[in-house]
């Protein structure tokens, strides 16, 4: 699938000057661009269509129109989200009614959130988790039970992972952090300002900071080495507290699942000595 958004955000840090007013310009106004020519976007960024296929293929398209393609594409299924969210719960909803909306929404926050997540980015993910010698999982709220799934998850196969549920003990750990050592930073809003402090104190202390925040820039996604992003799906009544906990679970799966995979036979051991009847 192409992730057109995700994949600008990605090359913008490495992006000439003349690219970055590109990129900028079309961030700002992904519709407005998906009903743009070449020449018009040229003409609204001061640059050239040369400069905008070159764009496009650094990013893996073959050109401006493929590039356009899978922007219209993504516009439409945000769009068709959106419409669908508007109203999630209403007060006259059979419970029925109420199951399809729930399960739907999950649904499609995932489906979108296979448009964001990049096989490189997991793969270096994947690296950074099997190369640190401890891993310090830092959450608040609905972000903490997705931390602690993660926990869970990596201790099964005998990692040195540590999570505490309160805020100022996660401090003292980014603390005492080291260059070894990798901080994994979970916040949907990536601008809570516990987290921010937290990951400032790892960094400072030398350690590899992996963060999974909703798409979008963010404080914490720009601290990090290693970004994972979820759609920005919150609307009407925090509906999208619900699927956005799916998705960020659902990336700690993909995460897991690749770890496994590269561990497998010792991996496969493991579960099953930690498997605990229930």
């Amino acid at each position: 699938m192409s992730q057109s958004i995700t994949k600008l955000r990605m090359h913008r840090p490495n992006a000439s000057q003349t690219e970055k007013a590109i990129i900028d310009y079309i961030l700002n106004a992904p519709l407005a661009v998906s009903n743009m020519s070449i020449h018009e976007l040229a003409n609204k960024t001061y640059s050239s269509p040369t400069s905008i296929i070159r764009l496009c293929k650094n990013i893996g398209f073959d050109g401006y129109k493929s590039f356009i393609k899978a922007l219209v594409y993504e516009q439409a299924v945000r769009d068709t989200y959106f419409q669908q969210q508007a109203n999630f719960v209403e007060r006259t909803d059979e419970t029925d009614d109420l199951m399809a909306s729930v399960i739907i929404n999950n649904v499609q926050i995932l489906q979108e959130l296979h448009l964001l997540l990049v096989t490189d980015v997991i793969e270096a993910c994947v690296t950074a988790i099997e190369k640190a010698e401890k891993i310090v999982f830092f959450g608040l709220g609905a972000s903490l039970i997705v931390a602690k799934d993660a926990q869970m998850k990596f201790v099964r196969v005998n990692r040195m992972v540590h999570l505490s549920e309160d805020w100022h003990t996660q401090l003292l750990m980014a603390r005492n952090m080291t260059a070894h050592d990798l901080a994994f930073v979970i916040s949907y809003s990536g601008e809570t300002p516990e987290m921010i402090e937290c990951t400032n104190e790892a960094k400072s202390m030398g350690a590899t900071i992996l963060a999974l925040t909703k798409e979008g820039t963010s404080t914490i996604n720009q601290l990090a080495h290693h970004s994972l992003m979820i759609p920005d799906k919150e609307v009407g009544m925090r509906s999208g507290a619900m699927s956005s906990r799916i998705a960020q679970m659902t990336v700690i799966d993909i995460l897991f699942s690749k770890y496994l995979q590269r561990h497998y036979d010792e991996g496969m051991l493991m579960i099953e000595r930690t498997r605990i009847e229930k």
